[in-house]
């Protein structure tokens, strides 16, 4: 009777850092000129914020009749505002350790915001995917004793925070909404609701924004009634005045006016005040040179994500022809002409820029936003529509973008989708919405990602099959099926992927190719092993004729149909194309090519599977020769090649070999990397695990215990390599003969794989199954015999009948019994 191996490979994950406390995250927005702090209608930050409240602030009630729509409040209270200044009063009183500042107009702002500032408090798993650091940040604000502070601004959905609350001890939680108070009640949080300004408030505003001149403050008192108090109509109206000198009686007659000429029909008070105020403001923009574009620049930022636009996007090609005319390309003169209309624009009062933030530079209030919207004329909104979404993709970084502003441009991206979605499906679904799902996909957001391609093609259905990008979106969603471990979803997305391409007129070779491309590597994700290598076979083929054998998508695909073989157990075939595309390769790409050099570790690893150990041994000797001459003794690509020399040292039996090779591999990452890379990570569980089968458990325990704890203080008790180590670990007592440990070890395991993976999961398989089989060994048969039935069933369930975990499940419980 065996058990069921647990080792398992470190993931590649960014060392943790040193963390010099206090720390922020996420980019706070700056207060507006003459910012009051509201003693009347505001709130004391010592009365609405303690430990472990949440503070939610809202929009006042709707009167009676009103009509409010329930999710779709008026805002342009200040709570923005006023959020800001209690998060810059606790921060520069020193009241908390952690600040982080994070956009919740989506989900998906949400989940960065948190794995952004995981990152920022240097605690374990930042470098997971933003589903798996979100979670490990609500469970580090949840234990820790550090003093934090979360403010969520600008929630657009209860259903974006489900789950995804932020509690602990030691934090306070401040959200802002346009929501109403009833849609935001809940266990825990206190509600505020904002409202306008009182008459004396608004008066200490105006007087404090127009204090240079006393003669510009005649009517305040009289215009601060006609705004109603609010806080963002008085901030454009004061703006206008200040800048043009002019003075709040003269104002508040072409208030009057400009109310009349463009009624809001049934928008509420709020909305029609701001629909006059935002429309002088332009005025003025408009006005001052470089005279005529304001109006262009505002319509582009009125459709991308009000809570701010990285300044990159506005200074695009794109953008500066679009504000500046057809003549401009985005020369630096023209950036420079695009800069002064923003700041127009922002001394007007319609934008604000924050030069510290470049994910954020240039917002607008979503009120502003979305009263600027109604009055697009539609020809508008269609060039206005494409320009911004070109600005957006020549702006998006390939790869290696940081994930804030990243998320900026997602943010963007579905802001403009919402405002001008039929424009940027006309005639074709503009590139810019396929990018923003590859940008889910890429930051490890495989639920959003799913979301999003299924409304893309639920959109294109609506609009109609034409669109030639929908193969793509449908390839896009199978691959995001495949990242959620949704394998029989993905599955079908490539197969009816491939269906409509095949039927489409004029079907692009290339691109169905790629799709039964994708959907060998499903089938063999799903263990399908025979049908993959039929549909790789058929692709490669087709693929030599087209672009011959040695172009690099040809040898790509030789990749893959060489893993297929290799999971089949077919090594010779697979020995045999790797040697063919060595050769190729060689001489296509040069010997010292990474990729020759990549192909010829994958032929070594080959010939290791195959059972030709002699030959394996001495190939992956002269790569590490090789190696360390080119590259000398210390580089991370020869310290990979002497990591595989000692595992094919190992596979052959020659323990007595492997051993200082693994020791010295360790030693080298360890001074090379450090102690908590995950490559060091595994140097140091692959050594215990060389003097575990060398039965020398005196050296392998120790190095068992190290790993655990190490594994522990970089990635966290949670994390699923951290189990893995304490399975290891458990394996080694068993071996031992310290059962009792051994058993105490495995079901603090299995306990642990059940809660955070799930009882079906196939670690948590394993685990169960090597908890039964120590309940054997210490001669506890009867509960051996249900975990091992239990795993049995769950097994046959679960994975395909000729699996090899359930041969072995079944043979281990047939030895039970």
């Amino acid at each position: 009777m065996v058990g069921v191996t647990m080792n398992r490979q470190a993931r590649a994950e960014t060392p943790s850092r040193s963390v010099r406390w206090p720390v922020r995250s996420g980019a706070v927005p700056p207060l507006a000129e003459c910012f009051i702090s509201r003693p009347e209608t505001g709130f004391d930050a010592a009365l609405g914020l303690a430990r472990g409240v949440t503070v939610v602030m809202t929009g006042p009630a709707a009167p009676d009749g009103a009509g409010r729509q329930p999710l779709a409040g008026p805002g342009g209270t200040g709570k923005t505002q006023l959020a800001a200044a209690l998060a810059q009063t606790v921060w520069r009183s020193r009241e908390v350790d952690l600040l982080a500042w994070v956009p919740a107009a989506s989900r998906d702002a949400v989940l960065t915001g948190y794995a952004q500032a995981l990152a920022a408090a240097g605690a374990p798993g930042a470098q997971a995917g933003a589903d798996a650091a979100a979670a490990g940040f609500l469970g580090w604000l949840a234990k820790t004793s550090q003093p934090w502070l979360i403010v969520l601004d600008d929630l657009a959905d209860p259903a974006d925070l489900d789950g995804l609350w932020p509690a602990g001890a030691a934090g306070m939680v401040l959200v802002t909404t346009r929501l109403p108070a009833s849609a935001m009640a809940g266990p825990g949080r206190r509600i505020l609701e904002i409202g306008a300004y009182s008459p004396r408030e608004a008066l200490g505003y105006l007087s404090a924004r127009l204090s240079e001149d006393a003669g510009m403050r005649a009517g305040a008192l009289d215009l601060a009634t006609d705004l109603g108090g609010l806080p963002l109509g008085l901030a454009q109206a004061a703006a206008v005045i200040a800048d043009s000198q002019a003075d709040c009686r003269s104002y508040r007659a072409q208030f009057a006016e400009r109310t009349r000429q463009m009624p809001v029909g049934g928008a509420g008070r709020d909305a029609a005040t701001v629909a006059a105020t935002w429309s002088l403001s332009l005025d003025r923009a408009d006005s001052v040179s470089p005279a005529g574009m304001a109006g262009n620049a505002l319509v582009l930022v009125a459709l991308l994500d009000p809570a701010g636009i990285p300044g990159p996007v506005l200074t695009s090609p794109a953008a500066c022809q679009y504000i500046c005319g057809r003549q401009a390309t985005g020369t630096p003169a023209d950036q420079g002409q695009v800069r002064m209309v923003l700041e127009n624009l922002s001394r007007a009062g319609l934008v604000t820029i924050d030069m510290e933030s470049v994910p954020r530079t240039v917002l607008m209030h979503g009120l502003v936003q979305a009263t600027i919207q109604q009055f697009i004329p539609p020809a508008m909104l269609e060039q206005a529509a494409w320009a911004a979404a070109d600005a957006l993709l020549q702006s998006w970084p390939q790869a290696d973008a940081e994930p804030l502003y990243e998320q900026a441009l997602r943010d963007c991206a579905a802001g403009l989708h919402r405002a001008a979605a039929g424009p940027l499906w006309t005639p074709e679904a503009h590139p810019v919405l396929l990018r923003a799902g590859q940008s889910l996909d890429q930051a490890g957001l495989a639920g959003l990602a799913i979301s999003h391609w299924e409304n893309l093609i639920s959109t294109s259905r609506v609009l109609g099959h034409a669109h030639a990008s929908i193969p793509a979106a449908h390839d896009n969603l199978a691959a995001a099926y495949l990242s959620a471990r949704r394998t029989a979803d993905a599955i079908g997305a490539y197969e009816q992927s491939l269906a409509e391409q095949q039927q489409a007129p004029g079907a692009d070779r290339p691109d169905t190719l790629a799709t039964r491309s994708g959907l060998a590597h499903a089938y063999l994700t799903a263990g399908r092993e025979s049908d993959a290598i039929e549909l790789f076979e058929a692709v490669l083929a087709e693929q030599e004729q087209a672009l011959g054998p040695d172009h690099l998508v040809t040898m790509a695909t030789s990749d893959d149909l060489v893993a297929a073989y290799l999971a089949a157990g077919r090594a010779p075939a697979a020995i045999a194309i790797l040697q063919r595309v060595l050769s190729d390769r060689t001489a296509a790409q040069g010997p010292d090519h990474p990729e020759t050099l990549q192909t010829q570790a994958a032929l070594a690893a080959a010939l290791l599977s195959g059972g030709q150990l002699k030959e394996a041994v001495q190939l992956h000797e002269r790569i590490l020769a090789d190696r360390e001459q080119a590259q000398g003794a210390t580089h991370p690509d020869t310290m990979t090649a002497r990591a595989s020399l000692a595992y094919a040292y190992r596979s052959a039996d020659r323990l007595k070999h492997a051993l200082p090779v693994y020791e010295r591999t360790l030693a080298d990452r360890d001074k090379v990397l450090g102690p908590d890379h995950p490559d060091t990570l595994t140097s140091l569980a692959n050594l215990a695990s060389a003097y575990h089968s060398a039965h020398k458990l005196k050296q392998a325990i120790p190095r068992y215990e190290e790993t655990v704890a190490r594994h522990e203080r970089a990635k966290g008790p949670d994390h699923p390599d951290t189990l893995a180590a304490r399975g290891n670990l458990a394996s080694a007592y068993h071996s031992a003969g310290r059962l009792a440990q051994a058993i105490t070890l495995q079901e603090q395991t299995l306990g642990d794989y059940e809660r955070l993976l799930g009882p079906d999961h196939t670690l948590t398989l394993t685990s169960r199954a090597n908890l039964a089989y120590a309940y054997h060994t210490v001669g506890r048969r009867t509960e051996a015999v249900a975990l091992f039935e239990r795993t049995l069933a769950d097994c046959e369930r679960l994975l395909p009948p000729d699996h090899p975990m359930t041969q072995t499940i079944r043979e281990n419980l047939d030895a039970v019994t």
